[in-house]
């Protein structure tokens, strides 16, 4: 008898599609990092990436909880003098409008390599259309506050 440690080559990946219209957006991000990661697995392993694929379409219809559409900014800095750029939420919204949700996701996942082919598989599209049916995506439901 032995344990059972999965790896990257005996992960079974799925593919999922969310629809974000109207999601609130810290909900609908811990919900697709832990896809990503595969913490919906009964053979999650940290050390491995066992997680699905996510698409997300309509990303631009998500929202926000109380005022954060007026009070929340994105910073990002260079490290240059002058470098630092602080964008508020609304702007950001009409600017890259994938990027709110894309942050919020990147922020839940942990730094590394293991990390970074993990976000790797995050599929975000503004509209209701994508290019991934070859995949196969199977739809998953997640109930909107409210």
């Amino acid at each position: 008898m032995s344990t059972f440690m999965a790896n990257k080559e005996t992960a079974d990946r799925k593919w999922f599609i969310i629809d974000g219209t109207d999601q609130v957006v810290g909900r609908l991000a811990v919900t697709i990092a832990n896809i990503l990661r595969g913490k919906h697995k009964p053979t999650y392993t940290p050390h491995a990436d066992v997680g699905d694929f996510v698409i997300v379409i309509n990303a631009d219809k998500v929202q926000f909880t109380g005022k954060k559409w007026d009070q929340k900014s994105y910073q990002t800095y260079s490290h240059y003098a002058g470098g630092q750029k602080i964008i508020p939420a609304k702007e950001m919204r009409q600017r890259r409008p994938t990027d709110i949700l894309r942050l919020a996701v990147k922020r839940m996942i942990p730094r590394g390599p293991q990390g970074y082919a993990q976000l790797g598989k995050l599929k975000l599209y503004a509209g209701a259309t994508h290019e991934h049916q070859a995949q196969q995506p199977v739809e998953l439901k997640i109930p909107t506050r409210g």
